[in-house]
């Protein structure tokens, strides 16, 4: 590590890189094209920033490109380039250039010629291909979330992007999971690229626990409106489609459990408030998609839900990130059937999770082994007993006396003797 980029990391509070940086920070420093693979919350953005800001020139033109998978990416690699300008007292301007955010306002930042521009991939080829994004001075790339941003559409609008720049750049690719294409660098951005992974070695993650409730699909709303009534409770909920976040925030707050949404159809300034309003802790829950929840870095979060199971191991990979960072321990809840469950442990074998079997007591997701075996056991008998009544011959009733026994259920389920 150059004695500049050592300078301006203990600059910044810091006193020992982590894994991933210190492996990065000289072959970035020295020009090398880099693929870096590791953990969510183990300082990835860091490592890519000090190098690049250490080679670029003030008034030079945008010399820096920063690409994210989402808004929410944007926003916090942006707000650590900036910490990074003040702290450091770099004479550099840093723009972000996120998809929900005003394209004029943001046409009229580009005028100012920033040196460090931060945003996604399709406004920034739209501002590119416009004329107001001029990238003839462009020294350095970087694909965050390199694994979401190089599949399908994406792919071609990183690319086009490029394409407005000089041949030869130099390029940095950051992940927390592998993908075939990450393995094809060279065919799709014409230069071989360094290989460097340390997601095995990795110790910044702190200890998590990963537990599995099963219960009905239609009691898992009643279970996390029983978490987010609890005091102090903090979490975010992990759904698969939209339409269902939406149902079951409406649902939430009627229950007068405090919410805050986050998904990709919201404004940018919709989208900052909710992660305000809950790292704030004005509400218990945010409810999230996939795609609005990528990189999304939540100091010191809790609890991690998911609502719907993800479909793929890189999604659960994703989702559990949130929690357990830099050191923090957290938890992880998932909920769902038997099947489900047979489903879940089958995706997360490769990679290794073990889950463990909970449920709900006391108002909190406790291991089945932690609780009291009397508890079990009751339950247990409960479920024996309805069985044996359904099996049960069914009651005949004497001629005459239907009309009578209807009548004299219905008195004592006026009495609160049955539930309807």
């Amino acid at each position: 590590m150059e004695v500049n980029v050592a300078k301006m990391y203990h600059q910044l509070g810091f006193t020992q890189p982590a894994l991933i940086q210190q492996q990065t920070f000289s072959p970035l420093l020295t020009g090398e094209n880099v693929l870096a693979l590791a953990p969510t919350g183990s300082g990835k953005t860091l490592a890519y920033v000090l190098p690049f800001l250490s080679k670029t020139s003030a008034r030079a033109g945008t010399q820096l490109l920063v690409i994210t998978a989402s808004q929410e990416l944007t926003a916090q690699v942006t707000e650590v380039i900036r910490k990074c300008l003040v702290n450091l007292q770099l004479s550099l301007h840093v723009t972000p250039l996120g998809g929900g955010a005003n394209l004029k306002r943001q046409q009229e930042k580009l005028k100012q010629h920033p040196e460090i521009v931060v945003g996604t991939p399709g406004r920034m080829l739209e501002l590119a291909e416009n004329k107001k994004l001029k990238l003839h001075q462009l020294k350095f790339a970087v694909l965050d979330e390199a694994d979401a941003l190089l599949t399908d559409e994406k792919l071609s609008a990183c690319r086009q992007l490029l394409s407005h720049a000089p041949a030869k750049i130099q390029l940095a690719f950051f992940s927390a999971t592998d993908n075939p294409i990450l393995h094809e660098l060279p065919r799709w951005f014409g230069q071989q690229v360094k290989r460097i992974d340390v997601r095995q070695n990795d110790q910044t993650q702190g200890h998590v626990v990963h537990y599995y409730v099963t219960l009905p699909t239609r009691k898992r709303f009643d279970l996390l409106q029983k978490l987010g009534r609890e005091t102090g409770f903090k979490g975010l909920v992990f759904f698969n489609q939209v339409a269902e976040l939406e149902e079951v925030a409406k649902r939430l707050e009627f229950g007068h459990v405090t919410v805050a949404l986050l998904d990709s159809q919201q404004r940018q300034t919709q989208r900052q408030q909710a992660i305000k309003n809950f790292t704030t802790g004005e509400t218990a829950l945010l409810l999230a998609t996939d795609l609005a929840a990528r990189g999304l870095d939540l100091p010191a979060l809790p609890v991690v839900i998911n609502y719907d199971l993800p479909l793929t191991l890189t999604a659960y990979i994703h989702r559990v990130g949130r929690t357990g960072r830099m050191g923090n321990s957290g938890t992880v809840i998932n909920l769902g059937n038997e099947r489900s469950l047979r489903q879940l442990k089958q995706l997360l074998r490769p990679a290794g999770y073990q889950l463990e079997l909970a449920k709900m007591y006391f108002g909190q997701v406790t291991p089945l082994t932690a609780v009291p075996v009397s508890k079990l056991t009751s339950a247990k008998q409960s479920a024996e007993k309805f069985a044996r009544f359904k099996k049960a011959a069914p009651i005949t009733l004497k001629k005459g006396s239907k009309k009578k026994h209807k009548q004299r259920w219905r008195d004592q389920k006026n009495k609160g003797k049955h539930k309807s």
